[in-house]
């Protein structure tokens, strides 16, 4: 049967890595990667020597094909995303479906946990984590003023993804969805810079506005009572 391992990678700092994974990656026959470059930087790091290929939203049909051509004749693969564990707001999920759906009596699918965005913020909020919902990254357009108000009525903690580019355009949002929760930034994990603010809506969009330099990056969005 062949082993088809889902690794978690670091989200910045390239320590927090496990050592379970850097075996894994010793071992198997190819990396499916996002992208080859930044896949390699890692590797490089560890001395793993293993042949890679993209796997990422744009891939083509193709591409799962030969996927599967490596698993039926035995083929170990490894599946990994720029950073965090793969699957998770990440087109691997499909590729981890398909899998499941097509070669389930071939194929052993295994975890290889790691490090994640949404938890690492999340745990060092100070938000109540008992219960909280990810929306992943928010659509651009269509759906948007629907999930602010979806947010705006949640008792639990709501946590999500955002680019750099948008996220003054989320706070101007949040302040007039729901002005008095509490909303926690987290920004740049586990890399040199990062960050955490917590404050109101409009707290952060003063602090922002007034410091250009902390827009940059990709944030975790952490929304509460």
């Amino acid at each position: 049967m062949s082993k088809f391992y889902v690794v978690a990678t670091p989200i910045g700092n390239m320590g927090d890595i496990t050592f379970r994974a850097i075996e894994v990656l010793k071992s198997v026959d190819l990396i499916l990667c996002e992208d080859t470059r930044t896949t390699k930087n890692l590797l490089n790091k560890y001395s793993i020597n293993k042949p890679t290929m993209s796997f990422h939203a744009q891939s083509k049909l193709t591409k799962i094909d030969k996927i599967f051509e490596l698993l039926n004749e035995g083929k170990d693969l490894a599946l990994v995303s720029d950073a965090g564990t793969p699957t998770i707001s990440d087109p691997g999920a499909m590729l981890i479906s398909k899998i499941k759906e097509e070669l389930n009596d071939k194929v052993q699918v295994t975890p290889i946990p790691g490090a994640t965005a949404l938890i690492t913020a999340l745990s060092a909020s100070g938000f109540p984590t008992h219960e909280f919902t990810f929306l992943g990254f928010l659509p651009h357009k269509k759906g948007r003023e629907t999930l602010f108000k979806e947010i705006s009525g949640a008792e639990r903690t709501m946590i999500f993804y955002e680019s750099p580019h948008r996220i003054l355009k989320t706070l101007e949002s949040l302040q007039k969805f729901c002005p008095n929760k509490k909303v926690c930034l987290a920004r740049e994990l586990t890399k040199i810079y990062e960050e955490f603010k917590t404050g109101s809506p409009y707290e952060l969009l003063e602090y922002l506005t007034q410091n250009p330099v902390k827009q940059k990056g990709e944030f975790t969005v952490l929304v509460s009572q």
